[in-house]
C-alpha cells in the first residue's frame, strides 16, 4: 500500500482494521479521476516575523496570540504565509456523487484530503530548497484551527496572501473555504535547524519538543 493510499486510509477511519478489497478498489479509482481534475494551485509570500512576549507574534499586519503557534515558531525571525487549493472540480465531482453513491464520496472526500496533504508537502519542499538558498530552516505547517490558534485568522492570512486573486480560494461568512479542499497555513523560517516531520506533529514521536503544536 502506497504512502497516498495509506493516508487515504487512516482518513476513512479504518485505524489499524484490514480494508476490504471493494473499498481498495474505489480509492484506486477515485484517486485516478481526481488526479485528473484537480486544478492544484499555491501561492505563497514571506513576512517578517516578531516575538511581542505573552504569547503574541506579529507579521504583516497581524497580530496573533496562540500559545501553541508561538512556541512552534519559537526561535524564527521570517513567516511564510502559504495557501494551496485542488481546485473548484474537485468539490464538483464530490458533489455530484454525493447525489448518486454516498459511499463513494465519503471515499472521494478522504481520498481529495490525502491528494491535498501530498501537495502542499510538495510545496513545501520547493519552498524550502529556496529557503536553504539563504540560510534558513523550515518548521512544520501550522494552520489555523490547530491548538489555540484560532480559524479565524483564516480569513487575514487569506487577505495576506490575496488568495482569491492568486488561486481562487475564498472565505465564507462561516470561515468555510471555497473550494472546500484548500489550506492555508504559516511556516516558520529560522537560521537554526530544527528536526521537525515535513508532514507535521502527527508524523512525530518526538512528544516533548518545544516546537510541538497542541493537537486537538
Amino acid at each position: 500500500m502506497d504512502q497516498l493510499t495509506k493516508e487515504a486510509v487512516r482518513y476513512l477511519g479504518y485505524g489499524r482494521n484490514a480494508v476490504d478489497d471493494q473499498t481498495r478498489t474505489m480509492i484506486a479509482e477515485s484517486f485516478e479521476i481526481l488526479q485528473s481534475i484537480a486544478g492544484r494551485k499555491s501561492i505563497y509570500r514571506i513576512f517578517c516575523l516578531e516575538h511581542l512576549g505573552d504569547n503574541r507574534i506579529s507579521f504583516g499586519n497581524l497580530e496573533v496570540q496562540s500559545k501553541s503557534l508561538a512556541k512552534n515558531l519559537k526561535g524564527c525571525d521570517k513567516i511564510v504565509v502559504f495557501g494551496a487549493t485542488l481546485g473548484i472540480g474537485v468539490d464538483q465531482l464530490i458533489r455530484r456523487t454525493s447525489l448518486t453513491d454516498m459511499a463513494k464520496a465519503v471515499v472521494l472526500q478522504a481520498c481529495a484530503a490525502a491528494l491535498l496533504e501530498e501537495y502542499c508537502d510538495e510545496c513545501q519542499e520547493k519552498i524550502e530548497v529556496q529557503m536553504r538558498k539563504e540560510g534558513y530552516y523550515l518548521r512544520p505547517r501550522f494552520s489555523p484551527g490547530y491548538g489555540d490558534f484560532s480559524i479565524e485568522h483564516q480569513y487575514y492570512i487569506t487577505r495576506m496572501i490575496d488568495s482569491a486573486k492568486t488561486i481562487g480560494l475564498t472565505i465564507t461568512d462561516s470561515l468555510m473555504m471555497t473550494p472546500t479542499k484548500s489550506v492555508t497555513a504559516v511556516i516558520g523560517l529560522s537560521t537554526s535547524e530544527e528536526n521537525c516531520h515535513r508532514q507535521g506533529c502527527e508524523a512525530c514521536s518526538k512528544k516533548d519538543c518545544i516546537y510541538r503544536r497542541d493537537i486537538i
